[in-house]
């Protein structure tokens, strides 16, 4: 996100609790205020995204009994065996805006599809929330697999996505590999570093997005990548999702990359990792 952060988006939702109508309103806000969900394109985004192919993802929502579409785009490798790789991005900008991302892990060798979820860029119309989230992740995830049944898939999450990954990869048994940037271990924790981090709003966040808490039924392999110069999501909650992981696993911190650049400025970090951990 780009000037105001996701954890000031939360304390004004929190705080604003007594000028709400009830549960569902505060949880409503939280909802806006933490994915920001829009159509807006982060600066260059467009042009990286150039040459990708457009993919359109459609299935029964049994969360909103409706039918969803989301946008993604596709950027395949020439081999066929290729690993595919699952790119979930964070708040407020489209899928475009992760182009630059996607195309450097394309260069790493996976098959990349990057999603809006629903409320984001082309995607269905709607607010989206943790548990819509998840359903739109796990739909690209079946995507993925029914266009190459045999290849390892891996998922990316940043940011607020690494969450949303971590929680994928804790319900599904077929992940080969699981990649954060950026993340935390939970909303809670993330508030806990602000100035008034101190106040005792932890019950009513209601989008609490626990990744450490999911970490234990995660069976792949798991990459968490920071910034030193992260601050948005400091890169402690980094270092703690990783402690929180079981093995195999590996903590890579970016020296001067910030919550924006890390992807850019580790891309020999990552090469080395990804190698390591996932024999790529």
């Amino acid at each position: 996100m780009k000037g105001r952060t996701l954890a000031r988006w939360l304390l004004v939702a929190v705080l604003g609790v007594g000028g709400l109508a009830g549960c569902e309103s505060l949880d409503s806000q939280q909802r806006k205020w933490i994915f920001q969900p829009s159509d807006r394109t982060w600066w260059g985004g467009a042009q990286a995204a150039e040459g990708m192919s457009d993919v359109w993802i459609e299935f029964a929502s049994a969360a909103e009994k409706q039918n969803v579409k989301l946008h993604g785009l596709w950027l395949p490798q020439e081999r066929a065996d290729a690993p595919l790789l699952l790119y979930l991005h964070g708040a407020r900008w489209d899928v475009r805006s992760s182009a630059h991302r996607m195309r450097r892990m394309h260069e790493l060798g996976f098959a990349v599809l990057g999603i809006d979820y629903r409320g984001f860029g082309q995607s269905t119309p709607g607010l989206p929330s943790e548990d819509l989230a998840h359903e739109d992740a796990l739909a690209a995830w079946q995507w993925l697999a029914q266009q190459r049944p045999q290849a390892r898939r891996f998922v990316f999450g940043h940011s607020l996505g690494g969450a949303i990954a971590v929680r994928l990869a804790s319900e599904v048994d077929d992940a080969t590999g699981v990649i954060v940037e950026g993340s935390f271990t939970s909303i809670a924790d993330v508030f806990s570093t602000m100035k008034w981090g101190w106040l005792p709003l932890g019950p009513l966040i209601t989008q609490r997005f626990d990744a450490a808490s999911r970490l234990e039924k995660v069976k792949a392999p798991l990459l968490v990548v920071h910034g030193s110069n992260d601050n948005l999501i400091k890169p402690d909650l980094g270092r703690a999702l990783y402690e929180k992981a079981k093995q195999p696993k590996r903590f890579v911190l970016v020296e001067g990359g910030t919550h924006h650049n890390t992807n850019a400025v580790g891309q020999v970090q990552y090469r080395q990792a990804v190698a390591d951990l996932f024999g790529m």
